[in-house]
């Protein structure tokens, strides 16, 4: 594939919205249509840099911290996923993005189907990848698995806060080797970066609102709804799930237009641990969205 002149020109940015200040790494040209990259818990944006200059040689890019993470700045008004999406999608648009596919890993992936599902009309397409949906099965089958007790953990108020402040590396680098298929491809310095995007006490809180919203976001991901926009429910395979675990309970939700595709090898890192096979999934999709 040609790389165009702006395949090289990623960098930093800070876009307003919604009076927030939002944190991005850059790269492409606006007149091309766009991808939406949002990271989950414990990243930050870091965590698509290595993908981003040839994900640009022929798309507008754009990854996000999530509000208060790392270099964005301000209080959301609410850490449901629904709300986060409108939020993000807004602060695309205002930065010139259109014909976006908004892809998310982890919580991101919660917020980009919150996108598809409830901002349809402003984006061309979703990816979820490696996630449960709240309120959509196998939601309670998950939250039952003695495996993912942060869950529970992270939604109490304050004390995730009073145990981790301060161990942020020490507490990230458990669930980094936990969940990585390739622990060695999540570098010093990515584990670094994602330690230092959580400092901040608002940071932290942040994260953990996500999962204190997560019964919320359930309640409303449990009314079906018909959902247009085509949707990707991209998964690694280091975890022993596929994605048949979840398209079924997604298309009986409302999902008209939805597939599954395995990353083969990969954990919850994708863009670090096969980052070749998650570029060639993620532009095959946009394409297809151009086109279809």
């Amino acid at each position: 594939m040609p790389r165009t002149a702006f395949a090289f020109n990623m960098r930093t940015d800070t876009l307003a919205c919604e009076g927030l200040t939002l944190g991005a790494l850059v790269a492409g040209s606006p007149a091309a249509p766009a991808i939406v990259l949002l990271h989950g818990w414990p990243h930050s944006k870091e965590l698509y840099a290595p993908v981003i200059d040839s994900l640009a040689t022929e798309h507008f890019v754009l990854a996000f911290d999530l509000p208060a993470i790392g270099d964005s700045s301000g209080t959301p008004p609410s850490a449901e996923k629904t709300v986060l999406a409108d939020i993000l999608i807004g602060a695309a648009e205002r930065a010139g993005a259109h014909f976006m596919v908004v892809t998310g890993l982890d919580v991101g992936g919660m917020i980009a189907y919150a996108a598809a599902r409830d901002h349809g009309e402003r984006i061309a397409g979703a990816v979820v990848m490696n996630t449960v949906i709240p309120g959509i099965d196998p939601w309670d089958k998950v939250l039952a698995d003695p495996r993912i007790w942060h869950f529970a953990f992270h939604a109490l108020p304050h004390l995730p806060e009073l145990l981790v402040a301060g161990h942020q590396r020490a507490y990230f680098d458990f669930f980094t080797d936990f969940l990585a298929g390739k622990k060695d491809a999540v570098k010093e310095e990515h584990r670094a970066a994602f330690a230092r995007a959580y400092e901040r006490p608002e940071a932290l809180t942040a994260g953990f609102d996500w999962y204190r919203a997560m019964q919320a976001d359930a309640k409303h991901n449990s009314r079906p709804k018909a959902i247009e926009t085509p949707v990707l429910f991209l998964r690694g395979d280091a975890d022993g799930r596929s994605p048949n675990d979840y398209l079924p309970a997604l298309k009986a939700a409302g999902a008209k237009d939805i597939k599954g595709e395995v990353l083969r090898g990969s954990g919850e890192f994708a863009p670090l641990e096969v980052p070749e096979a998650f570029i060639q999934a993620l532009a095959s999709f946009a394409k297809a969205c151009q086109t279809g």
